[in-house]
């Protein structure tokens, strides 16, 4: 295969990221402890809350201890204290504190991929954050370019593309959001793997796509990459 440009999200790609703010969640459910509303609903309300703000803010934990202090506030069935709310920015805090988890075949298959391809590590979120992910996993020597900023959209897509000097028709973005990975990234020319993860934020989530003018391809997991490059 002639040498492609693989583009590659991090979180939920490479390794576990959203099982642990639904962790942090489940916590902060746990205290808030609310008499008329299910958990369902009480994250209907942290949902609406994080669709306004990560517009706004971005992401990453601090932004997520935010957000749940917002919602503690909107739904607490109590007298609010200064130990309330540091607690329920504490269960946020505890994500930064997990070490980091690859997914499945993620470093063998990096070694494949990194032998015949140029990699670029392309993610969204606070910049210290994710920088901080990136070192933790050890695999930021397998890419070339490392890539964080606040949304994944076309245009940012198109400056990447630019600035890296990808061609498109032998440029691919892998990852697992179809909101933040597959569409746009097809939208600005370019091709898309899409490896789903069941446990995507479901504001990373809405239907894939397709478009006339660059290839899909649908795997189950990130080893399969082996066999396409």
């Amino acid at each position: 295969m002639k040498r492609q440009h693989l583009i590659i999200d991090a979180d939920d790609t490479l390794w576990e990221n959203n099982i642990f703010f639904e962790r942090a969640f489940e916590e902060f459910a746990d205290f808030l402890d609310h008499r008329h509303l299910t958990r369902e609903q009480v994250r209907d309300v942290l949902d609406s809350i994080e669709a306004v703000n990560a517009k706004i803010h971005g992401y990453g934990s601090k932004r997520f201890g935010r957000n749940l202090v917002e919602t503690y506030h909107r739904l607490a069935q109590r007298p609010i204290s200064d130990a309330d709310l540091e607690q329920v920015v504490a269960f946020a805090e505890k994500i930064l504190e997990h070490p980091i988890i690859l997914l499945p075949e993620v470093e063998e298959t990096l070694v494949h991929l990194a032998e015949r391809h140029d990699l670029t590590l392309f993610t969204k979120g606070h910049p210290d954050e994710q920088q901080a992910k990136v070192d933790r996993s050890g695999l930021g020597r397998f890419f070339s370019h490392v890539g964080i900023v606040k949304e994944k959209e076309v245009g940012v897509y198109l400056r990447l593309g630019e600035e890296r000097g990808f061609h498109f028709p032998h440029t691919w973005m892998i990852g697992n959001s179809p909101r933040s990975d597959v569409n746009p990234a097809l939208r600005a020319g370019f091709n898309a793997v899409y490896i789903p993860h069941p446990r995507t934020w479901i504001l990373e989530k809405e239907e894939v796509q397709p478009v006339e003018t660059a290839q899909l391809l649908h795997l189950e997991r990130f080893g399969e990459l082996r066999e396409w490059f």
